[in-house]
């Protein structure tokens, strides 16, 4: 028996396990059907958001928080292992300000920040006596590679990857400082 279109129909719409009644009027079964989609489609994005939020404040940003470097733990080349170094990553819009304070085997201690999306454009660095420009890109949900540059040319190339429980970092570094000096390195960061 065909329903007159004036009489409210209702269309049983899923959300989880359980389902949903929804009332509305006329319509087609594509009708029906497209509403359905819709409501699927809004319920979708929504979770996905929510757990977006959920899993780490951004995905972009894992590594927020202050990580100290662990000595023993790292690998530098003779003579040119830091005193300390202290790492602070706090989110800034889609990327990432990073904030350094490094006191290096010889010379004066070393203060710079900067911000950064994870789109792989250089941003200027101010304070960096091996740089004075860096680039992010995200590599996955852990890895990090990390560009940085001095009047225009590479001088060095950094993979950043967290560990699964994110409480160690650590940075594969090649390339040069500012004396031509090769500073491979693999640093490990313990995180505050």
């Amino acid at each position: 028996m065909e329903v007159p279109p004036s009489t409210p129909r209702l269309t049983p719409v899923f959300f989880g396990t359980q389902p949903v009644t929804l009332r509305h009027k006329g319509g087609t079964k594509k009708d029906q059907e497209t509403m359905q989609l819709r409501m699927w489609r809004l319920v979708s994005s929504v979770a996905v958001a929510s757990a977006v939020v959920l899993i780490g404040g951004t995905a972009l940003a894992q590594s927020v928080g202050t990580w100290n470097l662990n000595l023993e733990k790292s690998t530098y080349k003779q003579g040119q292992a830091p005193k300390s170094t202290t790492l602070m990553y706090e989110p800034a819009g889609e990327g990432i300000k990073v904030t350094v304070d490094q006191v290096p085997a010889e010379g004066p201690a070393i203060h710079y920040t900067y911000s950064a999306n994870y789109d792989g454009k250089d941003v200027a660095v101010v304070g960096n006596p091996n740089g004075d420009m860096a680039a992010r890109t995200r590599v996955n949900a852990t890895t990090t590679q990390l560009v940085n540059k001095k009047d225009g040319q590479v001088v060095s190339t950094a993979t950043l990857v967290d560990s699964a429980d994110g409480k160690t970092l650590t940075i594969t570094t090649t390339g040069k400082d500012a004396k031509g000096q090769n500073i491979d390195s693999i640093a490990v960061f313990d995180k505050k």
